[in-house]
């Protein structure tokens, strides 16, 4: 049996394993960039938890907040300075009753800097949009500590 002979009668066999590899390689590229993007995400995660802590609330779960806003900050870096947004975010730092219980109050000074804090880490290009409504917010030290 000649070199050549055995190797014409396993073609198959090289062509399979060249297949497999390329399959692998291009399975490991993707798997590659997942991880990469969900480091970002715990890292951004990590950063946002530290933010909450150093403002004097508790230490949020890492893990739901990578859940939550991911990489890029999901929802939250989606237009933060549209009039929806605005107006759903002075809504969520009412006094949290719903119908006519709802009235505005003077909202925690910590607690929207925490907000702004999101922006500043997810999306710092946006946090212009609203830093000019933040300042027009009258805010005081309203949370126990």
């Amino acid at each position: 049996m000649s070199p050549t002979r055995f190797a014409s009668e396993h073609r198959w066999l090289y062509i399979g394993a060249i297949v497999l590899l390329v399959a692998l390689a291009v399975v490991g590229i993707i798997r590659y960039e997942k991880v990469k993007t969900n480091n970002k995400a715990t890292e951004k995660a990590e950063q946002l938890a530290d933010a909450a802590e150093e403002a004097g609330y508790p230490r949020p779960d890492v893990g739901t907040i990578k859940r939550t806003l991911g990489d890029d900050g999901g929802q939250v870096c989606e237009k933060p300075g549209s009039s929806l947004k605005s107006a759903l975010w002075k809504i969520s730092i009412s006094n949290g009753a719903t119908g006519p219980g709802m009235r505005p109050v003077i909202g925690d000074t910590e607690a929207i800097r925490a907000e702004a804090k999101i922006l500043e880490i997810y999306c710092p290009d946006k946090l212009d949009k609203i830093e000019d409504k933040i300042a027009d917010l009258k805010t005081e030290n309203t949370v126990r500590r």
